[in-house]
């Protein structure tokens, strides 16, 4: 019984109907809006299901699943409520992670992709002379890059930038999606994600 009780609490990616992710839920409440009719599962394929298509799929080895009284269902990752339009309002946060999800781990002069540990926030105007911790002053570079450029602009430093930083246009889902337990039927309806460290927001 412990093992289906830990099933039922694992967690479900919840889309309106446009298919943007709104929330993240339980299995267990999953079903309960599925049996309701209020939602339709979601495959791979994009295809939705009520519950009775969706109990009627055959689960494959690989699959989770939990066990009704003669069959075996396949538990849905994936969910799209069929009657809500809205998506929560949520600003870009100007993170350290947010950052380093923009310009991809990439370091914005030498154009070369590294590990986070690997690089640094750097002002392109720099603070000494009047620059501001803001999305459009504010980019990935390696540790190479940022001791070559020291306290002096890309120009004054002989650099140019990859390209003019922008506050990105995405927003981040929740603290879910960059967590371990994240499972890949998620991955196509989940943008950039969020994390303590990295989505704090970093003062202006």
């Amino acid at each position: 019984m412990s093992a289906l009780v830990t099933v039922l609490n694992t967690k479900v990616l919840v889309l309106n109907r446009s298919f943007l992710p709104v929330h993240i839920t339980s299995v267990r409440r999953a079903f309960a809006l599925l049996y309701q009719g209020v939602a339709q599962a979601v495959d791979e394929q994009y295809r939705t299901f009520d519950f009775d298509s969706w109990a009627d799929l055959a689960v494959a080895v690989h699959e989770d699943s939990i066990g009704l009284v003669n069959r075996a269902v396949r538990i849905p990752r994936v969910i799209l409520l069929v009657a809500y339009d809205r998506v929560p309002k949520r600003q870009v946060r100007f993170s350290r992670f947010n950052i380093y999800g923009r310009d991809r781990s990439t370091c914005q002069y030498c154009g070369k992709v590294f590990s986070r540990a690997e690089l640094n926030l750097d002002h392109v105007v720099p603070r000494s002379q009047g620059g501001l911790s803001r999305w459009d002053n504010v980019v990935c570079s390696c540790h190479s890059c940022n001791r070559r450029k020291g306290g002096r602009t890309p120009e004054q430093a002989g650099m140019r930038l990859l390209r003019h930083p922008a506050r990105p246009e995405w927003t981040p889902f929740m603290l879910e999606t960059f967590s371990l337990r994240r499972y890949k039927e998620w991955v196509p309806f989940l943008s950039t994600v969020d994390a303590s460290y990295w989505n704090t927001e970093l003062l202006e």
